[in-house]
């Protein structure tokens, strides 16, 4: 009922002038919680990503959410498994989807979840000859990259995928640990003039 009751909660806020978009709710949930040092890399990697797209975010716990808060936008985001470095193996295993974003009847919901044990398999070999110091930073910064792109399904309203940059439909394990990873210009485009047409929306039905 809780997620329910946060799509219904859909709505129109006051604009902040200049033709501005709140920030976009992130209700996240964590199946445990991860360390300060993965979930700050995760926070700092994706305003890295969406702001070039327009994007800004406002962080809430979902288990915190009351279902009468109102949002322009928001999305509900599960990580799934745990999020750390802790017992990894420099052994390789096929991690299954690292991401996903729940459709229903060709209608994208804005609903995620995040396979923090997936991308932890898919990266531990690597990570594991990376200094300790920066394994925490590293990982967080690869769970962030699969969340904008199923933050990109999810905004820009597509099941499409881009030929390369976070849009890809796959990711090396170079991609994900890589200093820098981003989207093409065409998924910012796409993502931006989805924020346009929020702004409007929300000057208008602020003028009302």
């Amino acid at each position: 009922m809780k997620n329910l009751a946060l799509v219904l909660a859909l709505g129109v806020l006051p604009a902040f002038g200049g033709n501005r978009v709140p920030p976009i709710r992130l209700y996240i949930q964590f199946q445990h919680q991860p360390p300060d040092a993965v979930l700050e890399a995760i926070q700092e990697q994706l305003e890295d990503i969406m702001v070039p797209a327009g994007m800004g975010f406002q962080w809430r716990s979902l288990t915190a959410a009351t279902g009468s808060e109102v949002s322009v936008e928001l999305a509900v985001i599960h990580f799934k498994g745990t999020c750390d470095v802790a017992d990894l193996t420099p052994m390789e295993a096929y991690p299954g989807p690292l991401g996903w974003t729940h459709i229903s009847d060709g209608e994208i919901l804005p609903f995620s979840d995040i396979n923090c044990d997936g991308i932890r398999l898919f990266l531990q070999r690597d990570l594991l000859r990376m200094p300790q110091a920066d394994r925490e930073r590293l990982y967080g910064r690869a769970i962030a990259r699969v969340l904008a792109h199923e933050l990109y399904h999810i905004f820009a309203k597509t099941t499409k995928h881009a030929s390369w940059g976070i849009g890809k439909p796959a990711y090396t394990v170079q991609e994900l640990l890589s200093n820098k990873f981003q989207f093409e210009k065409r998924q910012c485009d796409l993502l931006r003039a989805r924020e346009a047409q929020l702004a409007a929306m929300n000057d208008d039905g602020a003028g009302q």
